[in-house]
């Protein structure tokens, strides 16, 4: 039986905005959930980047689009965008290990929306999820990326667990527009 359920589709299906209106439900249900999605930054109806919003409402830099075209190093970067995996640690790991603290009698809901390119930067966020998969006190809800390209260890690591259950989003949310998911 699968414990974890994981969203996929291309970008922009709305994997988010399901993500955001269970994540609404369940709270207002009083399930003890916690965890964090992505959103989209944009200014002057461009994308600029990402954020980082934690369910307690905590914000930060996840990406933005990079005005240098040289790359440095040190610099993570995902198409236009460089990560702030600095940022992104900051916020989303004390959040993980705080719902991965708790007793199997107080299970509870995380959801991690993304587990995608940019979030695999980081090498703790990475290790922290899979203690959340390991560990039986909490259920995951999470979205990740098609497949395209070269596989994402984590990813495919994730779409094999016999505890997983993935969902595949076919047809676009705009506004109420019914949702479409499939095995």
């Amino acid at each position: 039986m699968s414990r974890h359920v994981f969203l996929t589709g291309p970008p922009g299906i709305g994997k988010t905005t399901l993500i955001q209106k269970v994540t609404q439900a369940l709270k207002s249900s009083d399930v003890p959930i916690d965890g964090f999605y992505t959103e989209e930054v944009k200014e002057g109806g461009r994308r600029r980047g990402f954020d980082v919003v934690t369910l307690s409402g905590k914000r930060g830099p996840l990406s933005r689009v990079s005005s240098d075209s040289s790359t440095s190093r040190r610099e993570c970067r995902v198409g236009q965008y460089v990560v702030d995996v600095v940022s992104f640690e900051q916020l989303v790991l004390p959040v993980l290990r705080n719902v991965n603290q708790g007793s199997d009698a107080a299970k509870k809901i995380c959801v991690i929306d993304e587990i995608g390119k940019m979030e695999l930067f980081s090498q703790a966020f990475i290790q922290a999820v899979r203690q959340m998969l390991a560990g039986s006190g909490t259920v995951v809800l999470g979205t990740i990326p098609i497949p395209k390209g070269k596989p994402l260890d984590l990813v495919e690591e994730i779409r094999s667990r016999k505890d997983v259950e993935v969902f595949t989003n076919r047809t676009a949310v705009r506004g109420n527009t019914q949702l479409s998911f499939a095995r």
